[in-house]
């Protein structure tokens, strides 16, 4: 079985474009790949946090992650704290990285306007390299705005192994060419966000039957009333019908053909239920699950031990391949 590996910020509230476009695809891939999830609670520092809101986040996101059909006998989920080795290995890769690499990606010159030049968000994609080398995956998930940060991590493993030895393989992305970049109901020119400055932008995973009902009635639509998918001349409905097909398994021309001479109305009000379908087993898992704080932590802790296993052989080679007493 190949090896896949993915992580996911404890940064809060999480949406359906998030589900559609990492979590349901990461759920389906435990068929054919070794799946590793890591809950990336140290990239999450890197901008200021509250320790509490950050340690409830981390747990609920845990339970989130579960509920949608993450499987603990099937995929390592941990946290990524718990595995020291990703520290360890981040900075002996940091001794062979050049600091006008880490100041020419995109995200970093994003984030310092909101938090400031700090040495950890500068090493964010050092510490991301980490996580990936350390489980030697074939695949990597990503999406196209990850896409730079993932050819960093191939050009440090391309020069380790130059100047050490081979130790990394070079993972491939994976892009899901469906379903990953859902728009934002209030506007469809922009992928749906948590940060968005309206709530009314995106569906979250816990949004009540009665919340969700109305953010689709009142979601942006487009001139006319046809329900056609044309990205260009309407990508408000473009969008709905992207997310509806991604929820019901049907393709877009037999949505078109469903509504052929109904209007938005219709189609909405048909959406909202499909959601609510979908999304209330979701729901109800994860509340069991994080009633129960000993169980959600036993599958995290042997999660953790897992990939410790795993990361530290490959740490041991890179610690013999430098030069390190052992």
């Amino acid at each position: 079985m190949k090896t896949l590996l993915s992580g996911i910020q404890p940064s809060g509230t999480l949406h359906i474009g998030n589900y559609l476009g990492a979590i349901k695809q990461w759920v389906e891939l435990q068929k054919s790949y070794q799946v590793f999830i890591s809950i990336v609670d140290l990239h999450a520092i890197t901008v200021p946090q509250d320790p509490q809101e950050l340690r409830k986040n981390t747990l609920e996101l845990a339970a989130l992650l579960v509920a949608c059909g993450v499987d603990p006998k099937k995929s390592v989920l941990f946290i990524q704290s718990h595995v020291p080795a990703h520290t360890k290995l981040a900075w002996v890769l940091n001794t062979i990285t050049p600091v006008g690499e880490l100041e020419r990606m995109t995200q970093y010159k994003e984030k310092r306007e909101r938090a400031g030049t700090l040495a950890g968000l500068l090493n964010y994609p050092v510490l991301q390299a980490a996580d990936i080398l350390l489980y030697q995956p074939d695949v990597v998930p990503v999406g196209e705005d990850q896409l730079q940060h993932l050819e960093f991590t191939r050009t440090l493993a391309r020069k380790f192994n130059s100047r050490f030895g081979k130790v990394f393989k070079e993972p491939k992305a994976l892009i899901q060419k469906e379903a990953a970049r859902i728009m934002g109901l209030d506007d469809p020119t922009k992928k749906m966000s948590k940060s968005a400055p309206s709530p009314n932008n995106f569906i979250a995973l816990l949004d009540s039957p009665e919340e969700i009902r109305r953010k689709i009635k009142i979601a942006v639509t487009d001139s006319g009333r046809d329900i056609r998918y044309d990205e260009k001349s309407k990508p408000a409905i473009s969008n709905l019908m992207a997310i509806y097909s991604a929820f019901s398994g049907m393709t877009v021309s037999q949505i078109e053909k469903k509504y052929h001479g109904k209007g938005y109305a219709d189609f909405k009000r048909d959406l909202g239920e499909l959601l609510v379908e979908k999304l209330t087993p979701i729901q109800k898992k994860y509340r069991e699950l994080s009633r129960d704080d000993k169980k959600l932590l036993a599958i995290l802790r042997s999660g953790a031990k897992k990939a410790t296993g795993v990361a530290n052989k490959t740490l041991s080679v890179v610690k013999r391949k430098v030069g390190f007493v052992l």
